[in-house]
């Protein structure tokens, strides 16, 4: 069931209104919202006719993710040590070769690493947890053991796998089931005081492509989420240690990729920073032209950065380097024009 949401219309340049607010406490700010209602068209609503919660929700700095301010974009490196992920399946699988990726990926400017051992591409079979945990513990011992402080998530939907991980140095849990595929991720989270990103998907990965279908997208992954952070705080996860995802890509067409992208800023209304995920993601290479993956770095960046004008605070990618040049330029352009 859907509910009223508030989605902010992200403006920049200076100089700002005498009402704007800022998005997040970021370089963007609002003076309109969308108003979305079960029911009813969506209308433009002032920020003056806002509730005192709902303008703290949207416009309130998010607090420090993973000892990382959110004061700028941060890259989270994809480093998958899997033998068929849908872009660098099999490249990483030897320690040593994973272990040199990340290094890698942290001297191209990675703030994050995410690391997952299940692919959870469209058509991806699940992997035993002993399997996963074979693959991803040594590579994050490993990095500890060198001396990488680097934040570290876990990328997987098992709870096993996630513990193990972990124990082994991982700060994150990234869970593209949003903590419901395995009922004891919740009670780890909660006990661990790790931070979690919780992701919306249509569907499992094997079938999440077969003909997705919404409603109203953003109203229904918006309502998901909410719900999935509610059960968080319930169980004792404060919201300062919750991001949120979209899902880009897990059981959406083209049409709902682009429409979540567009209004992303409404996730936002959680409280919560947000996460963009849409590197090298087969929408892009539909639209783009590009059908190998590995040819998809223009357009993710263009995708990105759109992310970035809708309010995104932590972006996951595959090409690191490039993206965190975009986001510097991009991040310079919006602060030299900022007003408020």
């Amino acid at each position: 069931m859907t509910a009223i949401f508030h989605r902010p219309i992200p403006l920049t340049g200076a100089p700002w209104p005498a009402d704007a607010l800022p998005l997040a406490g970021g370089p963007l700010f609002f003076s309109m919202v969308a108003e979305h209602r079960p029911g009813h068209p969506v209308r433009l609503v002032p920020v003056s006719e806002l509730g005192a919660p709902v303008r703290a929700r949207l416009s309130a700095p998010r607090a420090p993710l993973l000892g990382l301010s959110l004061d700028r974009p941060r890259i989270m490196g994809v480093l998958n040590v899997t033998p068929d992920s849908f872009s660098d399946g099999g490249r990483f699988l030897a320690r040593a070769d994973a272990v040199a990726r990340a290094r890698a990926l942290i001297a191209a400017g990675a703030d994050i690493l995410d690391i997952g051992g299940e692919s959870t591409r469209p058509g991806a079979e699940t992997v035993s947890v002993a399997d996963e945990i074979a693959r991803v513990v040594p590579v994050i011992e490993a990095l500890r053991e060198e001396g990488i402080a680097a934040p570290i998530s876990i990328d997987t939907r098992k709870a096993e796998v996630a513990r193990a991980a972990i124990t082994a140095g991982a700060d994150l849990l990234n869970d593209v089931s949003a903590l419901e595929y395995d009922p004891a991720s919740l009670d780890l989270v909660a006990g661990t005081g790790v931070s979690v990103c919780l992701m919306h998907a249509k569907g499992d990965p094997r079938t999440m492509q077969e003909a997705p279908a919404y409603d109203d997208v953003l109203a229904e992954v918006h309502a998901y989420l909410a719900a999935r952070v509610e059960a968080c705080l319930a169980a004792g996860v404060p919201r300062a240690r919750i991001l949120v995802d979209p899902g880009i890509g897990f059981g959406k067409t083209a049409a709902h990729n682009l429409a979540l992208i567009d209004g992303l800023a409404a996730f936002h209304d959680l409280g919560c920073a947000v996460l963009l995920g849409v590197s090298r993601k087969r929408f892009i290479g539909a639209i783009g032209h590009a059908p190998s993956p590995a040819d998809r770095m223009p357009g993710s960046i263009a995708a990105a950065l759109q992310g970035l004008r809708r309010g995104a605070q932590v972006l996951r990618v595959h090409d690191v380097a490039e993206t965190r040049q975009a986001a510097l330029l991009w991040t310079a352009i919006e602060e030299g024009g900022a007003g408020g």
